[in-house]
């Protein structure tokens, strides 16, 4: 049984959505982008948790 965090398959090229933790700012990316221009906060894939 497939699990949410289970991906089959190349998965370069792929779009992902990141949040600033802090501003709450959105941005697609194939990886991480690093710091947020509006702020200089972290951010974070939204497919994963915080946990």
């Amino acid at each position: 049984m497939p699990h949410d965090q289970d991906i089959e398959g190349d998965t370069s090229g792929m779009m992902s959505e990141y949040e600033c933790l802090q501003c709450g700012k959105i941005v697609r990316a194939e990886t991480n982008p690093g710091e947020c221009p509006e702020c200089s906060g972290e951010f974070h894939n939204r497919a994963k948790s915080l946990e």
